[in-house]
Formats: structure tokens, sequence, C-alpha cells
């Protein structure tokens, strides 16, 4: 039987096929195993693969569950509707694009792309970069999209406009509006728009939401605790009709609050769906005991979660190891040295070992160390390959030959490699565009003499537009690997790197070869199930153009990461690219107050219980050793701070931490950062050659009452500010306080650490 290879409890979910069900998985607990084995079933039962819907949160997760069902099941895998929320909804917005006055050509742009036009916004606006920081803006636009919040929508409601008069930035719903009146211009999408317009067909073409409902009669969606406003209406419109809507997540693992993610999606699951059957994978297969209890020891102390406990067969285990070092590098000298310790004792390989930060920051003083003891190492979340300069340049010259109106790409190889058309010149183009609300592209081809730009200028500007247009009149007629390498040779980008003196010039060259592989590859590779536009039945076609080629790495590059273990390397990355991902060997580093967890997160349970969840899944990520360090004092922005140890280490239960490391229980004096320190002279601490600057801060309050308006208070992260009001009391009180660097701030008053000014 096809079920058999899995344990009782997993069974039982893959067999429950009709009506809601949840799948809490707890970390470890074979989640993708289930969800495949479940998609087999149903497949195994005479369910249609095209009436199957699997949403994930990486195009590498979808492929490789598709290729295990296939392995399970046959060929008919090959025809689920299975990928990321991005690329299902892309592909039928492609379909649909002239429902909402778009060209099914659309590009979308990614975060670079979005950040490129909002810095030209703000320019264009006259207003205080700095201010207006391209980065913060984006984030604003993108949490606005996420909640479905239109730019007039946003414009109008009052308590947006008032935050943003009191952060000082009362022009963010214009930029917003500019934005996307650019995006639609330019005939492009930025990632939330996906989402955004796939919720809009539904609402305003009544037939379309018929058609997908009766499409997709089964929804199956993995890592719901991640899911935000947007993906959850979307999800609970398509699934009304049938209601076979299976979910599979962890609320334990919920840690993309700042991305739009919304946990109450998980935790009400219930609510939404009263009927819905409920199964908890709580075997752990991963993890040793003492791991997989110090993280549940530490789960325990949220209060919004779901009750579970997760356990595990596996052995006893080293108990997790503690090391409280006197300074940043100290800490990363320890965590070497124990590498090369383990690989002498275990017979371990570089490519065992993890080191996980909550900041990229901290990666300093670490990449110094190893380094210094000759240990390879790779930093993951850097720039993936298709978001390299050259590559980005490459795609460009695709992009805008896909879509003549994309104006980003446009900007980015009209002068590249150098054509003789300045700053000047694109000025005047985007002016014409302006008046006559065309693309940059239709701008440029309606040059004249009347423009204001030399004869020379216009010639060089209507010799690119020309070979722009020729090659996009071959879209249809050449395949990618074809058309990808006549574009290169043409925009002679190879021989602008090869006779570059940039020392990374080869690199590059090497690069853009890569590039003209992978457009082979995907010549290549396989036919994938497309919808026929005109019948909306599902077809295979020999699909294998530019433009479609276009669309997938579009996706691609902005939701997956290139995580190929190369060659025997120890792994370095932030927390949260860690997700997913297991080592034998894990650090976690920097486990200190303000840092781990975050200061920005102390003013609120909510906040601090997301930042605690972070430490479950850095604990959760080790299989058979876990280690835990801090430091007394630790560069930061340019000073030496002294860190009080993370409140976090005493939520771990001591009986599974190594003796020899055991964290105190004591209660750490909450201002212990004005004490001064003296290292001990007996460990190696890095010589600091100037005196300590010495802490700044206010004076602890007595009572909770003295927190009142008007009064002047200090944070250790915001600086100076000012409270603006109080409510509730007690435990429960709350302080909205207008910082001098944080700006409006709403605080618990019991975490946030405040202190009367001196």
């Amino acid at each position: 039987m096809l079920l058999d290879d899995l344990n009782s409890e997993q069974r039982l979910a893959a067999e429950c096929t009709e009506g809601p069900v949840i799948i809490i998985a707890g970390a470890g607990s074979g989640k993708t195993r289930t969800l495949t084995y479940r998609i087999a079933h149903l497949l195994e039962k005479g369910v249609d693969p095209f009436n199957i819907l699997s949403l994930t949160f990486t195009n590498k997760a979808a492929k490789e569950m598709k290729e295990r069902i296939v392995d399970l099941v046959g060929d008919k895998a090959k025809y689920i509707w299975m990928g990321t929320f991005h690329s299902v909804f892309s592909k039928i917005l492609r379909i649909e694009a002239e429902r909402l006055g778009y060209l099914n050509s659309f590009t979308v742009y990614d975060s670079e792309d979005s950040k490129r036009l909002i810095q030209s916004i703000v320019k264009e606006y006259n207003l205080d970069e700095k201010l207006y920081n391209k980065s913060l803006i984006l984030s604003r636009i993108s949490m606005a999209k996420s909640n479905l919040i239109s730019p007039q929508d946003y414009m109008d409601n009052p308590s947006f406009t008032t935050e943003d008069k009191a952060i000082k930035r009362p022009y963010i719903g214009q930029i917003y509006a500019e934005y996307n009146n650019r995006l639609r211009r330019a005939m492009a999408m930025d990632f939330d728009d996906l989402l955004f317009n796939m919720n809009v067909l539904l609402r305003d073409f009544p037939d379309l939401l018929f058609k997908y409902q009766e499409k997709f009669k089964y929804l199956l969606v993995d890592e719901y605790q991640d899911t935000n406003f947007s993906q959850y209406v979307i999800i609970k419109k398509l699934s009304a009709r049938y209601r076979n809507i299976c979910v599979v997540g962890d609320d334990a693992q919920s840690i993309y609050a700042f991305r739009g993610a919304n946990i109450r999606n998980i935790l009400d699951f219930q609510k939404d769906y009263p009927e819905a059957k409920v199964y908890k994978l709580e075997q752990n297969y991963r993890s040793t005991k003492n791991i997989v209890n110090a993280a549940n020891s530490v789960i325990d102390r949220n209060i919004g979660r779901i009750d579970k406990k997760v356990w595990t067969d596996n052995d006893e285990g080293e108990k997790i190891n503690y090391q409280e070092c006197e300074s940043d590098k100290h800490e990363a000298k320890w965590i070497s040295s124990t590498i090369v310790n383990r690989m002498r004792s275990d017979g371990a390989n570089y490519k065992d070992f993890a080191i996980l930060y909550r900041t990229n920051q901290q990666s300093r003083s670490l990449e110094e160390s190893l380094r210094f003891m000759n240990i390879p190492y790779r930093i993951f979340s850097g720039i993936s390959f298709y978001g390299r300069k050259e590559i980005k340049e490459v795609l460009s010259y695709f992009r805008l030959i896909v879509n003549n109106n994309d104006e980003e790409a446009f900007l980015r190889v009209i002068n590249f490699p150098t054509r003789g058309i300045g700053d000047t010149s694109l000025n005047k183009i985007k002016l014409i565009a302006a008046e006559k609300n065309i693309s940059l592209f239709d701008a440029a081809i309606s040059l004249d003499s009347t423009s204001g730009i030399s004869p020379r200028t216009i010639n060089n500007i209507i010799g690119f537009t020309t070979m722009i247009k020729a090659f996009s009149f071959e879209l249809d007629k050449l395949d990618a690997f074809e058309l990808g390498g006549k574009i290169i040779s043409a925009s002679h980008i190879i021989n602008y790197y090869k006779e570059d003196d940039d020392p990374l010039s080869d690199e590059r060259v090497d690069n853009i070869e890569e590039l003209i592989n992978a457009l082979q590859s995907f010549v290549e590779s396989e036919d994938q199930a497309l919808l026929d536009e005109a019948t909306g039945e599902e077809i295979a076609l020999n699909n294998k153009t530019l433009d479609v080629f276009v669309q997938q790495v579009s996706l691609m590059s902005e939701t997956d990461r290139d995580d190929e273990q190369e060659n025997d390397r120890v792994s370095l990355m932030t927390i949260h690219a860690a997700k997913g991902l297991e080592f034998p060997y894990v650090f976690v580093a920097g486990m200190e107050e303000n840092l781990f967890p975050n200061a920005l997160s102390l003013g609120s349970r909510v906040e601090l219980e997301e930042e605690r969840r972070l430490f479950y899944v850095a604990m959760t990520r080790a299989k058979k050793e876990l280690a835990l360090s801090c430091a007394q004092m630790r560069f930061r922005n340019g000073q030496m701070l002294y860190n009080e140890k993370s409140r976090f280490l005493d939520d771990v239960d001591p009986s599974f931490l190594s003796e020899a490391f055991n964290v105190s229980k004591e209660k750490t004096n909450p201002f212990a950062q004005e004490v001064k320190y003296t290292p001990t002279p007996k460990r190696n601490l890095t010589r600091i050659d100037s005196p300590l600057p010495k802490p700044i801060g206010g004076v602890p309050v007595e009572s909770m009452d003295d927190f009142k308006p008007g009064v002047e208070v200090f944070h250790d992260k915001f600086g100076l500010g000012k409270i603006v009001s109080v409510e509730g009391k007690g435990d429960d009180a709350k302080a909205e306080v207008m910082f001098e660097f944080g700006g409006l701030k709403k605080l618990v008053l019991r975490f946030a650490k405040l202190k009367l000014k001196k």
C-alpha cells in the first residue's frame, strides 16, 4: 500500500482527503513527506491532477515535491498545479491579463527594480532621499499591498496619513500612487501585485472566481504559518465552493511577520473552518532528545501557540554547549576552535557545520576568525546568481525585448555598454514620456529635431530601439537559447567585460556564459503543463521561448535561494535564511539582549514571541550538536557595547545544558551596561587602545506610574523620547512615545525598559 511508509499520524493526515484539514507539523516531523504522500493518495483515488493546486514557498520545494510524487504514482503527477503563490498566480494573471488592462507579456519587478523606481520618484519629487529611504518606502508599500490596501485607500485612511506625518514622511501615499502609475505604464507588476491583482480578479469577476473554484477542487498549502492577509483571502475564496482545503505548518516556526506573515491565519484556521480535522505530527526525526527537549522548553514560554509536544526516538545526544565570551572576537575564535576539534574527534566535514546569527553584520568577526584558521566557509543570503550585476544587465535586454514598456530594463541598458546616450538625453526622454503619458521606449522612438537632443545622440537611440524591436519580432520564431545567444552577441556585453580592467571581469564573463548554459538547459528541459488561453484546458506545449524563460527567472530570483552545498565549507547565515535547512552541528552566535531578542521587539509581547520562535527555529536546525554563545562586549555600529545575556538563555531548561557551561539562573541587572567591566587577563582579548565610551542612559523608574504624558524618557535603541499618551495600568499599561531616532512607537511598558531622562 502507498501509505504504508508513513507513521500512524502521518497516515491519518494523508488519508483524510475530503473537507478542511490542518496538519500541525513540528520541526523535523516529516511534513513534506506527508504532503507528498497525501497528493499521491489523491491521484491514486482518481482525482484529476488538473484539479489539484499545491502552493509552496519556493520553486525548489515545488520541483522536488513534484518529482517525488512522479516517483510514487507516475507521469500523471506532472499535471498538478504546483508552485509558489507567485508563480501559480503569475501564470493565471498572464492568462487573464486583459481583464485588468495588462499585456500578457507584463514584466515582474524584483525588489531591486522597485527600489530603483522609488528612488527616481523621490528625486523627481525633490524629497529628502535619507528621509524617504527607498527600502523603507518599499516596505511600507509592500505592507499596504499585502493587506489589500490600494494607493487611494491608503491616502483616504486617516490613521496612515497621521502616522506618516508623525514620522515626518507625509508624502508616502503620493509616492505609492505614482509608483503604481509607473508600474502600470511600464506594463509591470511587483511581487506584491501578483497577489493583489489575483485578489482583484477574484473580487471583480465572478465568472473567473467560479472558473478557478471549479478548477481547483483540492487545495494544499505548505508553510501556512507564513501566509499574509492577501494570500489568506485568495485561499479562502478559492476553497469556498468545495472546502477541500488542507494546510500544513507549524505556528512555532512563524518568523516572517516583517514580511507581512500573519500567525493568526494558522491559529484561527478552526474558526474559519469549524468542521476541520486536526492532525499533529509530533515525532521529530531530525534531532537528538536533548536538542528537541531544550527547544520545547523554550517555545513553551510563548502564550500565542497551538498546544503540541514534539518528541523523538533518537539518541539522547550531547547536552547543549553554552559559552559566555568576553568579546565578539573571542566568541568567533571559540566557534572556530570548536569546529576544528569536532572535525578531529568526530571525523566531521566542514559542510556539517552551520553558524547562525540574528543580523548580517555579525558575520565580520566570524569570517575573520575562520580565515585566520584556514577554515573554508560560505555565506548564505548573498547575491544570487540572477541578482549579479552582469546577469541583471543581460536579463534587462531580455526583459525589454519581451516587454518594450519595461522602463527599469530600458534605463539599465540603453547606455550599457556605452553608446553615447547621457543623463541629459535620458532626462529629456523621461520628460516627453511624462507629458505624453507613454513609456520611455515609445518616447525614445518618437524623438525628432524638436526634442532638444543632438542628431548624433538621436541616431544612437534609434539604433538601440531598432535592435530591440528587431529581436522582439523574433520572440515567437526562435527558442530562448538561439535568441538569447544572438542578443548577448549583439549587445557586446561579453566584449565589454573582456576589455575591462576590473579584476572581476573574468568572473563576470564566466557568469554570462553560465547564463547561456541555463538557456540551453531550459530549452532541453521537459515540457510543462500549460493552460490553453482560448479553451481553459491544460495542454502540453513546446513553449521554450525567451519570454517564458524571463517569466520563470523573474519569479525564481526573488523566492529561491542558491543553497547547494558547493564543495566542503562551513555555512554562515542569518537564522531567517536557515529556515528549512538542517546541519549536524549548529552554532547560534550573539545570544545577547538587544541583539537576540532584537531591541525593536522588546516593546510588545507579540514581537517578543516572534523572536522566541526564531530562537526555536535556530535550535531545531541542529541534528547532532547545538552550541549557544554570547559576548560580554561587542562592536556594533562602530562602538564597543557591553551586553547582557539574552533572556532566551534563561528560557532553556538547564537540565539540557552542558554542566561545564551551565547558564546562571540569577536575575541579571537590567541596567548592567552601566557597570564597568574589567576583562580577565588570562583571556585572549583584542587590545583596545582608546578608552571605551561611557554609556549614556537614563534613571530607572521606581513605579510604572512615573510614566505619564509629557515625560521625557530614554531607550537604549531609540534614544531620547517623549511620552505622547498612556493607556491601561499595571502589566497591561502601554505608552505611545515619540523618539528622536525611532519615530512614534507604541510600547508595552513592562517590556520596554524605558528610563526617565537624566
